[in-house]
């Protein structure tokens, strides 16, 4: 066989290029009809991961598996038109470069031609580079075994093809088994990289030179054309705390490995697993105070896939160079809405009637019950939930008044009220939206309460620290509130596992929820959309628009050359040094940006070619440097 330029590509098929085992969905799809095919097909399943770590002969594993299917040629040409549609996500995503390079690649399989063809030609690949096992058929069209002087159906049946091929070391074997290692072991490839996007095989990975998690990874570091700037696979994302799916999607589109764990980590736990991280995804369960943060020595974004962010320290974020983003307006209408109906439904005291109906009770009154059309509603907090809420109230016919420190412009007739203290003796609906920082500590206690109305309905769907919980108690013990809302709690639970207790249990005219203002399917869609969005942003390209923590910068897209991104002390003079570093290497600077945020300053530098690794270096070592970075188009 001729030779072809270094390096050589030498490529496992099964879980590398495709996410399944080809003839693990063979034995699924054609053992469905049987009533013992679930089981049958879970046998198979198990030959084939004991052949793979290396635990069963390979001839033993394939005869054994190919044996107990019941298949027709149309079911084998079935499973081969859904492998095209099951492509690894980084093979799926690179089809145009592994197309540039496919001289140089070899796709080599324990598996059959006949369920892998239509998949290597779907990339782009040469068939005629890919060397595999035939099955053979009876003239009825039924799969009666395979072609026993293949090479690739014995043990060691890669070696010897890879060995055929004489490429004497040059090669690279990227795979998941056993049967990839060996084709090293044996020295006819001078590598093996494992390949970890579908699958890990514990016994497998630390034979490998290298553990990769995309293509791009192997691409980029044999100078091979890849898609991306940096190998994105590299980066490790981490979701945390339920966060909507979507994200993990829009994310591992872009490239990301991204692994989902759909719970809460306490501080100890993070300890021990951000440091590997490179974007950290959460809720409001999760905290990241400082002490977390400077353990995440690879960490560069934190996506709070919420509104607040009383839960992450992002000065100290800043003073590492870890952009936070959060998402200020995703569930604003979500809030919104639970605002207006709680209103409704406790100026009517449908709850009370409610619990009336369950105990068998049919009390029916209009004492006490009201409209909300003409009654005045007190909103303090006039922010983005605050100002949409006002428009709905109003469009219902309330009156809507409002107080807050900021000058905030009024939307339609709303009031502005001059002092709190005026707006709780005026409003016959109080309603807080404001944020948790401390001067907002019980900022409605008793004194508060004693100056609104009586039979006051009050609503706290913001924070749980913004108000005096044993007073809002005595309140309506007492009959000076009417009616609660109370979404946020003081002190609240961790997980559904643990009890929940309020002083607010047990009063008929209270609406208690757990913390749901914003926890709507369209809500958290949107929450996903929008951070994970602008967490790709600044990683491809360094963009810090809506970050909370570093300096915002909207950039341009990059067409050519290569972008620095430096994070620093924000003093005097550091653009001279970076330019400085920049004209002593020889770099022409084709634009810069420049922003600062309190002690933290973010220059972006277009270059009009790439530069050395040294260059970098040297400007890690400026002083006031905080991170470096370099993306490229």
């Amino acid at each position: 066989m001729a030779r072809t330029p270094s390096p050589i590509l030498v490529i496992d098929f099964d879980s590398t290029i495709v996410r399944v085992e080809s003839l693990d969905l063979l034995a699924v799809v054609s053992l469905a009809e049987r009533t013992d095919g679930t089981a049958k097909a879970a046998e198979i399943s198990e030959i084939t991961r004991l052949g793979m770590e290396g635990k069963l002969d390979f001839r033993e594993s394939l005869t054994r598996r190919v044996g107990m299917l019941e298949c027709t040629q149309a079911q084998v040409e079935e499973v081969a038109r859904k492998l095209v549609g099951m492509v690894s996500p980084s093979f799926a995503a690179h089809r145009d470069q592994l197309k540039e390079c496919r001289d140089r690649i070899y796709v080599i399989t324990g598996g059959f031609r006949d369920l892998a063809l239509a998949t290597i030609e779907s990339l782009g690949l040469r068939p005629d580079h890919l060397f595999a096992n035939h099955f053979t058929y009876s003239p009825e069209g039924l799969v009666t075994g395979f072609d026993e002087a293949n090479p690739l159906c014995q043990a060691g049946g890669k070696v010897k093809v890879v060995q055929g091929m004489g490429l004497q070391g040059d090669a690279i074997m990227v795979g998941d088994g056993y049967t990839d290692y060996q084709v090293k072991e044996s020295g006819a490839a001078g590598k093996f990289y494992y390949f970890a996007e579908v699958v890990k095989r514990s016994p497998v990975m630390p034979l490998a030179d290298k553990v990769v998690y995309g293509i791009d990874e192997v691409l980029q570091e044999l100078e091979l054309p890849t898609r991306y700037s940096f190998p994105r696979s590299k980066l490790q994302v981490l979701l945390l705390d339920d966060i909507d799916p979507l994200a993990a999607t829009a994310l591992k589109d872009e490239g990301y490995r991204v692994e989902v764990m759909n719970e809460r980590l306490d501080e100890d736990r993070l300890l021990q697993i951000l440091p590997e991280v490179a974007v950290l995804g959460i809720r409001t369960r999760t905290k990241l105070p400082a002490r977390v943060l400077a353990a995440a020595s690879k960490l560069q974004a934190v996506g709070v896939f919420a509104v607040g962010l009383d839960h992450v320290d992002s000065a100290f974020a800043a003073s590492r160079g870890i952009a936070v983003f959060n998402a200020p307006y995703s569930n604003t209408r979500s809030v919104v809405e639970l605002a207006l109906g709680e209103i409704i439904m406790l100026l009517r005291r449908v709850h009370e009637h409610s619990r009336n109906m369950h105990a068998r009770q049919w009390v029916k009154t209009a004492a006490n019950q009201f409209e909300v059309r003409g009654k005045k509603l007190g909103i303090i907090g006039y922010g983005n939930i605050g100002s949409q809420l006002s428009v709905l109230a109003e469009a219902v016919g309330m009156d809507v008044l409002y107080f807050d420190l900021a000058e905030k412009l009024a939307m339609g007739k709303a009031q502005k009220i001059s002092t709190m203290d005026e707006l709780l003796a005026t409003a016959d609906v109080v309603t807080v939206h404001c944020d948790g920082r401390p001067t907002n500590q019980k900022l409605i206690g008793a004194r508060e309460f004693g100056l609104m109305k009586d039979g006051v309905v009050f609503l706290n769907l913001s924070r749980g620290n913004v108000v005096d919980i044993e007073s809002l108690r005595d309140a309506l013990a007492s009959g000076k509130v009417g009616g609660a809302g109370v979404d946020v709690f003081p002190v609240e639970p961790k997980s559904a596992q643990e009890t929940f207790e309020t002083p607010l249990q047990g009063f008929a005219n209270v609406i208690l929820s757990p913390h749901i203002g914003g926890s709507t399917e369209e809500a958290q869609r949107n929450i996903a959309s929008f951070v994970s969005s602008a967490l790709s942003k600044f990683l491809a390209s360094g963009e810090t628009s809506g970050c909370v923590s570093l300096p915002e910068v909207l950039l341009p897209p990059l067409t050519r050359g290569m972008r620095v991104l430096h994070v620093h002390a924000n003093m005097p003079g550091l653009v001279a040094k970076v330019a400085a570093v920049l004209a002593d290497n020889g770099v022409n600077i084709v634009g810069q940006h420049l922003a600062t945020r309190d002690q933290v300053g973010y220059l972006v530098t277009d270059v009009a070619t790439r530069v050395d690794d040294d260059v970098l270096v040297q400007l890690r070592a400026v002083p006031e440097t905080i991170k470096v970075r370099a993306v490229y188009p």
